[in-house]
């Protein structure tokens, strides 16, 4: 795997501008990091094979398709065993709502942002999906009043 510091300044540009506008193509990205497109083509195939760059992807605007309410929920297990966690983290992968989810230290095992199109919506979900699995002890939700800031670009 390409290591971070082996990452010149032509490979960091190119990531910034993937991140910003992954539609760009290969003549338009050479011409703004000052490359060939042959050469831009070989660094983004180097990126991807590095397992740097990953799927591309088009966002969706979660309002414009009736999903406008986030929820962020800590969930408590009742065992941390291994074959219950095992179970419990492939049943999240089957559920769409949850759209991340990270195993986390401290009083909380998982948190978890969970996308709905209401509260009576998420209410449904926590106690027909979520409160319902066997592995789960307890859980505390947080309803995002708004979006400060999101982005899926990481610092490179």
């Amino acid at each position: 795997m390409k290591a971070l510091s082996k990452l010149d300044e032509i490979d960091r540009k190119l990531l910034r501008l993937l991140q910003e506008d992954a539609s760009l193509s290969h003549a338009a990205l050479a011409e703004l990091v000052g490359a060939s497109p042959a050469s831009c083509w070989r660094r983004i195939k180097a990126l991807e094979d590095a397992g740097i760059l990953k799927a591309i992807v088009r966002l969706v605007e979660p309002e414009q398709v009736g999903r406008g309410v986030s929820v962020m929920a800590q969930l408590r297990m009742k065992s941390h065993g291994q074959a219950e966690r095992s179970a419990f983290e492939a049943f999240l992968l089957t559920q769409p709502e949850i759209v991340e989810c990270y195993s986390m230290s401290g009083e909380w095992d998982y948190l978890m942002r969970i996308v709905v199109a209401g509260v009576a919506d998420y209410e449904r979900f926590l106690m027909r999906q979520i409160l319902n699995h066997p592995n789960v002890a307890t859980a505390a939700s947080h309803f995002a009043l708004s979006q400060v800031k999101y982005t899926t670009a990481i610092p490179v």
